[in-house]
This record gives structure tokens, sequence and C-alpha cells, in this order.
């Protein structure tokens, strides 16, 4: 893999991190503060299982 791929992946997450709050905004409001009730261990739960995924993403297509 080179810096190229790297930079159009890391591009690519910001395109769909930015399509839910410009889809709906107000559901994305809603879902944040959502989150915001969550204590740290929760959200770490969810990291790691984001991050799990996408190392398995990562390595099925590879």
């Amino acid at each position: 893999m080179d810096s190229s791929t790297l930079w159009t992946a890391l591009a690519l997450v910001l395109v769909l991190e930015g399509l839910l709050p410009f889809i709906s905004p107000g559901g994305w409001r809603r879902m944040f503060s959502q989150m915001l009730q969550l204590n740290d261990g929760q959200i770490r739960f969810f990291g790691l299982c984001s991050i799990a995924l996408g190392v398995i993403g990562v390595w099925l297509l590879s």
C-alpha cells in the first residue's frame, strides 16, 4: 500500500462520516446527544468493535 492509497482511504472516511450530518442534521444531533449519555466503558466498547471490524475488513480486502 502506498501513501496515495492511504490518503484516498482517509478521504473516503471523511466523505462517509459527513453523509449523515448532511442528509439529516436533526437526526445526527439527536444521535450525538444520546452518545454523550454513554459512559466511557460503553464508548470504548463501540470503538473496539469499530477497530475490529475495520481490521477484519482490511484483512479480507487485501
